[in-house]
């Protein structure tokens, strides 16, 4: 998508996936054994990876960054790539939505959704459209 456009990626640590601490390389077969994986399915706002972050740190350390993007690019298009569960922690941000209800919507992969972000606040604009993104 960068080199489409003539530009370089910038990797950012705050938009990366979810630190999952003990959990990390595991499958989801491997995990779908394990009790504090089913809580963490359940109760997402609460339940900490072993070792790792709870969703609500996730959630705060992507929308603090899309928010410093947002400002540092006022009036600017920025494109930004990540995992599924991240992204779902920012619209339920957006949409004022708990983090235990993530799993009520669908963030695909190569899916595109739109945050538009002003001085009013932000709104979603778009939600995991995987069609042809439009030119």
């Amino acid at each position: 998508m960068a080199q489409r456009h003539g530009l370089a990626p910038r990797p950012l640590d705050d938009l990366g996936e979810m630190r999952l601490g003990a959990w990390e390389g595991k499958s989801l077969a491997e995990l779908d054994q394990r009790e504090d994986f089913k809580r963490f399915n359940t109760y997402r706002s609460g339940v900490r990876a072993p070792g790792g972050e709870l969703m609500l740190e996730t959630q705060t350390r992507m929308v603090a960054r899309l928010e410093a993007l947002a400002h540092e690019h006022p009036d600017q298009t920025v494109a930004v790539v990540s995992h599924g569960d991240p992204l779902r922690a920012v619209v339920a941000h957006y949409l004022g939505m708990s983090l235990d209800h993530l799993l009520r919507f669908e963030i695909s992969p190569a899916s595109l959704s739109v945050l538009e972000a002003g001085e009013w606040g932000a709104r979603i604009t778009c939600l995991n459209d995987t069609g042809e993104v439009p030119r």
